[in-house]
């Protein structure tokens, strides 16, 4: 059997285990629907609680949410960010938040390489894939780069997507890591500052990053239609 063969397989083995679980045990099916209820608030200190109440084992579960947001896209990253900022310090929590990230990203991307589209779309949306596919077709190469620095573009399925081109699993991940240490700083700042009455700062520091994003884009596509005229 072929080694391509054996992965899917070995995914998909690990996949039906997983629903198995949810749907057997009630204990994992009330955790789960839980968590995805704790999201769906987007209260970050609903999350920030749900982190602390394990103690000692806080960072860990944060990992781990993070991973599970980034595989049940798109569940919003950044409630995991602030609330990790907010109870590590917003350096330590920028790191946890950063690793974290990039681990769910490299999983998205191994699914999404080894189990082709028809499973990515069932994961995500066929309509959310066709939008990165055309944003890919677009910009190119720095695709990956250029979405990691847009706030409102779906982290997890762009990490999908890319697992679906030819791209190579290490640049995918330099392009991730780069493209997404700004909006992790920036946020777990934020986090780290956060109280009941701070949501004014909050929206306000979220829109100036999603227009400080947007001119780099502006800028990226100006110099690519420059170098094309010269051509």
């Amino acid at each position: 059997m072929r080694k391509s063969t054996l992965r899917k397989v070995g995914l998909v083995g690990l996949i039906l285990i997983g629903i198995g679980l949810y749907f057997l045990v009630p204990s994992i099916h009330h955790s789960v629907n839980q968590i995805v209820k704790m999201f769906a608030s987007g209260d970050f200190e609903v999350v920030r609680r749900f982190v602390a109440s394990y103690g000692a084992y806080a960072v860990v579960v944060s990992f781990l949410l993070m991973i599970f947001q980034s595989v049940a896209a798109p569940l919003p990253a950044f409630l995991i960010t602030f609330a990790n900022a907010n109870l590590f310090g917003w350096w330590q929590g920028a790191l946890l938040s950063w690793v974290s990230a990039m681990a769910g990203a490299a999983l998205c991307f191994w699914i999404a390489r080894i189990l082709g589209r028809d499973a990515v779309e069932k994961l995500t949306s066929q309509a959310g894939l066709k939008q990165i596919d055309a944003f890919f077709e677009k910009h190119g190469r720095l695709s990956i780069l250029i979405a990691r620095l847009l706030p409102f573009m779906s982290f997890d399925i762009v990490s999908y997507a890319a697992g679906l081109t030819s791209m190579s699993f290490g640049g995918f991940l330099v392009a991730t890591g780069v493209g997404q240490l700004p909006a992790t700083l920036i946020y777990s700042y934020v986090g780290g500052m956060l109280t009941g009455g701070a949501q004014m700062l909050v929206t306000a520091l979220l829109i100036l990053f999603a227009l400080s994003a947007l001119i780099v884009l502006i800028r990226q596509l100006y110099k690519e239609r420059a170098k094309k005229k010269l051509v």
